[in-house]
């Protein structure tokens, strides 16, 4: 009886064959370490917040910081890892915001007790950013600021001109939240005007 073309015995299977010393090489990546950024105050203490949340079987908040630590370490592995609270406030507003849509739609289908779930998540990220410390810029502040980039830029400066200087490194938005489409909005406002 023949098993297969090629196997002789089913105890070929069992024994690895050796057919001399091999050579092993091994290869180390060159590559940038994850860890050498420093954490921002605001995920230590989510991570904290996660253990107490564990303990006190808070199934709302454990999802809730089981998501932003998953996406804040998925982001670590990109070209732009969240090394400040501003960036892991945005984060924290990009979930709230797909918690908000989550609920809408759950509400639309009849679906009561999902969209209290989600409820209950967008509660728990209303209170981590508000509990952040960073400071998030209004509609009026965030058109006062537009203004003197306008200004200082001179005469009718093209809208991406004026987000460039906003949005550099060292520009006056640096260290404070706001959402960029709420940005390009009042810039067009303020440009059109």
């Amino acid at each position: 009886m023949s098993l297969r073309p090629g196997i002789r015995n089913a105890t070929n299977l069992l024994r690895p064959r050796v057919s001399g010393p091999s050579s092993c090489t091994r290869i180390f990546a060159i590559g940038r370490s994850y860890s050498d950024a420093a954490t921002p105050p605001l995920l230590l203490k989510l991570k904290a917040d996660l253990k107490t949340a564990m303990r006190e079987k808070d199934a709302a908040r454990l999802t809730v910081l089981r998501g932003v630590i998953a996406s804040t370490l998925n982001a670590s592995k990109t070209s732009s890892p969240i090394t400040t609270d501003v960036a892991l406030v945005a984060l924290l507003r990009k979930q709230a915001r797909g918690c908000t849509e989550a609920r809408d739609e759950f509400a639309g289908a009849g679906r009561d007790d999902l969209a209290a779930k989600e409820e209950a998540q967008i509660a728990v990220l209303n209170q981590y950013m508000a509990g952040s410390g960073v400071e998030e810029l209004s509609e009026g502040q965030l058109q006062a600021v537009v203004k003197d980039a306008i200004a200082s830029l001179g005469d009718k400066p093209k809208s991406g001109d004026v987000m460039k200087a906003l949005l550099a490194p060292e520009g006056p938005l640096k260290g404070k939240a706001f959402e960029k489409a709420e940005l390009a909005r009042v810039v067009k406002e303020v440009i059109g005007a």
